[in-house]
């Protein structure tokens, strides 16, 4: 049974025991505490969200804005994910402390390292603004005349409020438009490196085994929230003191089993459950077939020399992941799509909407929502390509492109700002380009820059390309770009934005690199763009008055949740094992025996560190082992998207029991289509965690920190 098919195949269909969605920790009493019940919490609702009394959801910080972190002592010892903190960890490490390959560990308070910028936000309330912020709304109005009043409703919500002082006060939008909900939040901004694993545990699998089942990864790190006096927000200061929570997690050492209950608590970025079944086929047979061929050819160019030479490995490791990461993502997404019938099972429940609309005398107000689809969707599929094409290109892949359309930005800025905005933009862009060339190889990218650009002339259509693309000697243009461009060396560009903004525009006129770019952002700007904005702006429309439809002709224990939009949500599921193809079926645990089966000596991806092997050949697991074995990592049936990494697995009872940081390939989908057969996420096992602290890196001052329990027996 998949997910949607429960929001219009109404009540003649029974309701199963678990079809994922990310839910508002405020709005659990009801369907979802008995469901959550049934499939074995102990806890109640009050027990995840309460305004007046402490609850998990006082637990649980938004990390810097990205990610999920959780609290686990009294002392505001904070976890998350190694990848969430590795920009950090990066930052404190040299030449002589290389802590992304050694580690990092704090062996007292003193010696924990701060980090200028890093925040975690606390949610304090959640409370349903609706009302205030659709009055003065009416049918008549068009769609322009109603996001101004909405706009205009919610600076008023925000400013009027109640707060204190150090709090802060956000509106945020759901179901599309029908639902508002104002948070009242607190952010910490005293933020301290604690510790982290070498990157030979916290991201052993690196790229290969992204997104992929079974996993071994130990992908954690930890932090502390410093507070002042008053135990409040405050910038920086040595006389700062360690934050007391209003509630921290406990932490189970009994590990889980096949079924066992689980709770992912977290700020999940972005999903389109209820996008229409056109769009899914959209995604399917137009947009991510681009996107995955321009990342094809770029990947394969930088796989290729960084192979070949161990500084262009050096200097692409990081941008390669970065691209590799999407890449892979969307190829699992297209994959799974297909394998559950997306498509078929959408237009199964858009004829059911139909049937139910028919029957409700509902023709008027919803009767045209679908063929509208049809029709806005048949108009913008060319303005979806050409967007796709100008981004993966120009904005993603390509850096000289990049680079050269930040040129293209500052000359906009002159343009629209005047001469104080564009001094101010482009003394930001020379300091920050700066860093960005030590990673630069002209090389590598002027071969991508040439793959890109055969790719871009083939696939954009016609009408969109500028003229000099349509009989373009790519060859030609590469050499004259790689040759005579700035846009290649950091001293030369320096010297290209040298000047007033006058001069400098007349330089960058004259540059080739900045010509192909001005070519392809003004065809793109011109051409597509104002057409795709005032598409895409139907379609909204269309999206909320369909969400509306569903929630208003579903009956009342339909599961409707709101798409993820990095507010706080509760998914719940269990502990499950699946079959991703015929005669495969993959266990739900993973085991350190698995780190040592795929461990491959001196490889970046696959090397191990030699104490987690003594420790591994000794069985010195302490009490974080189970029958003789090092559990690793664990998948469940919660559903979950980026934003969710760092996100705590809670059990039953309200303990922390893993570390949610990844989905398998075949359920990447979710975002778009969540299938319980296909959709699990993957989490660290919190004893893995323990036990590289306590037995690898013996810190058992941090150990000793902790509320650790034993739930189940």
């Amino acid at each position: 049974m998949k997910l949607l098919r429960l929001l219009i195949l109404f009540l003649s269909l029974p309701l199963f025991a678990q079809q994922g969605g990310m839910w508002i920790p405020s709005l659990l009493e009801g369907m979802n505490e008995t469901e959550m019940t049934n499939l074995g919490m102990k806890m109640t609702a009050k027990d995840i969200y309460d305004v007046n009394n402490a609850s998990l959801k006082d637990a649980v910080p938004h990390f810097n804005g990205g990610c999920t972190s959780e609290i686990i002592s009294n002392q505001g010892l904070l976890l998350t994910n190694h990848h969430c903190g590795y920009s950090q960890i990066q930052s404190h490490s040299t030449l002589e402390h290389d802590y992304l390959q050694d580690g990092f560990w704090a062996m007292n308070m003193q010696d924990e390292l701060p980090n200028p910028g890093l925040s975690a936000t606390f949610i304090v309330k959640i409370e349903d603004v609706t009302t205030q912020v659709m009055n003065g709304i009416s049918k008549a109005m068009n769609e322009v005349d109603k996001q101004k009043i909405i706009e205009a409703n919610i600076a008023n919500v925000v400013q009027t409020s109640p707060k204190e002082a150090w709090q802060e006060n956000r509106v945020r939008t759901f179901y599309e438009g029908n639902q508002y909900m104002l948070f009242v939040v607190e952010t910490y901004k005293d933020i301290r490196l604690v510790g982290a694993p070498p990157s030979s545990i916290g991201k052993f699998g690196s790229d290969t085994d992204n997104w992929v089942w079974p996993r071994h990864t130990g992908d954690f790190s930890l932090f502390r929230i410093y507070a002042d006096k008053n135990n409040r927000p405050a910038e920086y200061a040595k006389d700062n003191v360690p934050y007391t929570p209003k509630h921290f997690l406990p932490i189970s050492l009994d590990g889980v089993a096949e079924n066992d209950f689980t709770l992912v608590f977290g700020y999940p970025g972005t999903t389109d459950e209820y996008l229409p079944s056109v769009a899914i086929e959209q995604v399917i047979n137009t947009i991510n077939p681009a996107r995955i061929a321009i990342r094809d050819a770029a990947l394969a160019i930088q796989d290729k020399y960084m192979r070949a030479d161990p500084q262009i490995k050096i200097q692409y490791a990081s941008k390669y992941a970065r691209i590799a990461n999407y890449w892979k993502k969307w190829k699992g997404e297209t994959l799974g799509l297909k394998k559950s019938n997306a498509v078929g099972i959408k237009k199964q429940q858009e004829n059911s909407l139909t049937s139910q609309i028919n029957k409700k005398g509902k023709q008027q107000e919803y009767g045209q929502l679908l063929p509208q689809f049809e029709k806005y969707y048949t108009e913008i599929e060319p303005y979806v390509l050409a967007r796709e094409y100008f981004l993966e290109t120009v904005l993603r892949n390509v850096e000289l492109l990049r680079t050269a359309y930040q040129a293209y930005q500052l000359k906009q800025i002159y343009e629209n700002r005047g001469a104080q905005s564009f001094e101010d933009r482009r003394n930001n862009m020379v300091e920050r380009l700066e860093g960005q060339f030590k990673d630069y190889s002209k090389q590598v990218d002027k071969e991508v820059f040439e793959a890109l650009i055969v790719l871009y002339a083939e696939g954009v259509p016609q009408q969109f390309l500028p003229a000099s693309f349509k009989n373009m000697n790519t060859e030609q243009v590469t050499n004259n770009v790689y040759n005579h461009s700035a846009f290649v060396d950091y001293n030369s560009l320096k010297s290209l934005l040298e000047g007033d903004a006058e001069t400098v525009i007349a330089k960058l006129n004259n540059d080739p690199g900045f010509q192909i770019v001005k070519e392809m952002a003004d065809a793109y700007f011109e051409k597509v763009a104002p057409k795709y904005e005032e598409l895409e702006l139907n379609i909204s429309s269309l999206e909320r008055d369909y969400m509306k439809a569903l929630l208003e002709l579903s009956p009342k224990d339909a599961r409707i949740f709101p798409n993820a939009n990095s507010t706080l949500r509760v998914t719940y599921g269990k502990v499950a094992g699946y079959s991703p193809a015929d005669a495969i079926y993959y266990e739900p645990v993973t085991h350190l025996e698995g780190v040592m089966q795929k461990y491959v000596p001196g490889d970046y991806e696959f090397d191990v560190p030699q104490k987690l092997i003594d420790l591994y050949k000794a069985k010195d697991y302490g009490q974080y082992g189970e029958n003789g074995k090092m559990p690793v990592n664990f998948i469940g049936t919660n559903h979950t998207t980026g934003g969710n990494s760092g996100s705590p697995a809670i059990d039953a009872y309200g303990n922390l029991i893993g570390l949610n940081f990844d989905r398998v390939w075949e359920g990447t989908m979710s975002d778009l289509y969540y299938d319980p057969a296909l959709s699990r996420n993957i989490m660290v096992d919190i004893r893995y965690v323990l036990f590289i602290i306590d037995k690898y890196a013996g810190a058992k001052h941090l150990i000793d920190e902790l509320k650790l329990v034993h739930p189940k027996k």
